[in-house]
C-alpha cells in the first residue's frame, strides 16, 4: 500500500492534471500506472524466484498479468482521448502514435495470451518459463517505448490555440462552469476517472456474483441489486455528475454532495449486501495452503481491527465526530485545494457512512452483534450531533474554507457567508431524512427478528414435545400460569 501511494502521488501534479477533462485524465493515468506497475513488478518477481516457487506462482500471475495489460490499454486509450476530444486532433502526429500504440499493444497482448496458454498447458521445464517471461517483457518493452514517445510529443491544440486558463482552472483543473441551473445540475457531467474506475469494478464484481448464483440455481433478491445500483448511481452523481461538478465551486453544493456520499449512497450499498454476495461467490484457495479471496474476506471479518471499528461508538465517532474535525479546522480548506485532497475527503464520507449504516441497518455479517435498542439510541445520538453541527455551521460568521472559494472568483453566489449558511441548513435537512429512514428500518428489523425468534422457539418446543423431552420455556410458562392461578384463588 505504501508503494502504491508513492507511485500515484506524483501523478496528481503531472502534466495530465493540466489537460482538459482534468478528473478523467488524472484517474485514467493512475489506473494506467498501477496496471504497468503490477505487470512489470510481477514479471520481475517471477524472474528472480526460485524454480520450484515459480512453478506455483506462474499460473496465478497469468490471469493477473492479462487483466493488468487490459487495464493498461483501456486506461491509456482513455487518457489519450482526453487530449484528442475534437475531430481535427485525429489528424495529428500525436493521434497517430496513440493509434499505433493501442493497436500494437492489443496485438501483443493477444500474442502473449496465446503464448501463455500454450506454455501453461505444456510446462515441462524452466526454459519454457523463461521464454514466457521474455515474451511478457517484450510486450512491455514495446508498449513502454511507444508510451515514452507519446510522452515526448505535444498533444494537439483546438484550432492550434492555447486554451484560456481562468483562475478556477489553475486551482481545480476544471473550467469555471456557468451559473447553476436545474438543467446544469441534472445533465452536467465532469468525469472523475478514479471514482468511475472504482465504481465500474464494484459494479462488475456485483454483477459477476449475481450471475454465478443464477447459474447454480440460487436466486439473489432483486431488491438488493436495485438498492446497490442506486447507491452506485448516487456516488457517480455526487462525484462526476452535475452536483459533483458544482461541489468544487460552492459550499452549498459541496454539502449536498457530502450528504449524498455520506448518508444516501451508503444506505443503498449496504442494503445491497455486497459482503454476503462476495462470501457466496468469491473463490476459495486452490489447495489447503491457499485461502483465496473468500478466506481473506473471512479473515478480515473476524479480525480485531474490524471488531473495534464496528463498535457503535467508534462508528458514530467516524460518522459524526469527524465532521467537526474536518469543517472546524483548517483541514477542509487544505483538502479542497487539491484533487488528491478532494478525493480523500469524498472517500472518507463514503467509508464513514458505510461503516455507520453497516452497524445500524446492515444485513451483511458483522463481527459484533449490536442490540436493536442500542442501534436506536445511537441513531438518536447521531441525529442530535448532526443537528448541533448544522446549527454551528449556520451560526458561524467566519468562512471555514481557508479562502478556497474566494480564490476561485466565481461570478455567481457572490455572498460566501450566505452560501455557507445555506450549506449548513441543507446539511441539517438532508441529514435528518436518512437517519429517520434508518430508524424506521431498524424498528422493522427488530420486529422481524423478534418474530423469527418466536417462531424458532415454537419450533423447538414442538420438537421437544414430540420427543417427550422437557422444554424449559414451556415449563417456565406453566410455572407463571400456576402463580397467576394461585393469586386468583387468594383473591
Amino acid at each position: 500500500m505504501i508503494g502504491i501511494i508513492g507511485i500515484i502521488t506524483p501523478i496528481f501534479q503531472s502534466h495530465g492534471s493540466q489537460s482538459g477533462l482534468h478528473g478523467l485524465a488524472i484517474g485514467s493515468l493512475i489506473f494506467h500506472v498501477l496496471g504497468i506497475s503490477i505487470w512489470v513488478g510481477g514479471l520481475i518477481s517471477l524472474f528472480f524466484m526460485a524454480e520450484e516457487v515459480r512453478f506455483i506462482a506462474l499460473p496465478r500471475f497469468s490471469s493477473v498479468a492479462l487483466w493488468a495489460a487490459l487495464i493498461v490499454t483501456a486506461s491509456g486509450a482513455t487518457n489519450a482521448w482526453t487530449r484528442l476530444n475534437f475531430i481535427s486532433a485525429w489528424s495529428s502526429k500525436y493521434a497517430y502514435i496513440v493509434i499505433a500504440k493501442i493497436v500494437l499493444t492489443a496485438v501483443l497482448i493477444g500474442f502473449g495470451y496465446k503464448q501463455r496458454k500454450f506454455i501453461l498447458n505444456n510446462l515441462t521445464g524452466s526454459t519454457k518459463m523463461v521464454r514466457l517471461i521474455l515474451n511478457e517483457l517484450l510486450i512491455m518493452l514495446v508498449a513502454t517505448a511507444l508510451g515514452a514517445w507519446l510522452a515526448r510529443s505535444a498533444p494537439p491544440l483546438v484550432n492550434g490555440v492555447e486554451p484560456n486558463v481562468d483562475r478556477s482552472l489553475s486551482i481545480t483543473g476544471i473550467q469555471m462552469p456557468a451559473a447553476p441551473t436545474l438543467s446544469n445540475l441534472l445533465w452536467g457531467y465532469e468525469a472523475d476517472g478514479i471514482f468511475i474506475g472504482l465504481l465500474v469494478v464494484a459494479t462488475l464484481l456485483y454483477i459477476r456474483g449475481v450471475v454465478i448464483l443464477h447459474k447454480v440455481g440460487v436466486k439473489w433478491p432483486v431488491g438488493r441489486t436495485i438498492s446497490f445500483a442506486l447507491g452506485i448511481a448516487a456516488i457517480d452523481y455526487a462525484t462526476s455528475g452535475g452536483l459533483g461538478l458544482y461541489s468544487h465551486f460552492a459550499f452549498s453544493f459541496h454539502m449536498i454532495a457530502h450528504m449524498i456520499l455520506g448518508m444516501v449512497a451508503p444506505i443503498g450499498i449496504i442494503l445491497g449486501a455486497p459482503i454476503t454476495l462476495a462470501l457466496r461467490t468469491f473463490p476459495s484457495g486452490r489447495d489447503e495452503n491457499e485461502r483465496g479471496m473468500k478466506g481473506l474476506l473471512v479473515a478480515i471479518l473476524h479480525s480485531k481491527p474490524l471488531a473495534l471499528l464496528t463498535h457503535p461508538i467508534v462508528a458514530l465517532a467516524f460518522f459524526d465526530g469527524s465532521l467537526f474535525i474536518m469543517y472546524f479546522t483548517s483541514l477542509f480548506g487544505n483538502l479542497m485545494t487539491g484533487h488528491s485532497g478532494h478525493l480523500l475527503m469524498n472517500i472518507h464520507f463514503i467509508l464513514a457512512g458505510m461503516l455507520f449504516f453497516h452497524v445500524i441497518v446492515g444485513i451483511d455479517p458483522n463481527p459484533r452483534k449490536v442490540p436493536h435498542l442500542v442501534r436506536i439510541i445511537v441513531l438518536f445520538a447521531a441525529m442530535s450531533i448532526h443537528a448541533f453541527f448544522s446549527i454551528a455551521l449556520m451560526s458561524s460568521s467566519a468562512l471555514l474554507d481557508g479562502g478556497y472559494f474566494a480564490s476561485l472568483q466565481r461570478p455567481w453566489f457572490i455572498d460566501l457567508i450566505a452560501d455557507q449558511k445555506l450549506g449548513g441548513s441543507i446539511g441539517w435537512a438532508m441529514g435528518e431524512i436518512p437517519i429517520v429512514i434508518a430508524l424506521i428500518a431498524t424498528f422493522i428489523q427488530w420486529v422481524r427478528d423478534d418474530a423469527r425468534e418466536a417462531k424458532r422457539l415454537d419450533r423447538n418446543s414442538d420438537r421437544l414435545l414430540s420427543e417427550g423431552k422437557p422444554d424449559a420455556l414451556v415449563e417456565y410458562n406453566q410455572y407463571l400460569a400456576k402463580l397467576a392461578e394461585n393469586d386468583r384463588r387468594k383473591n
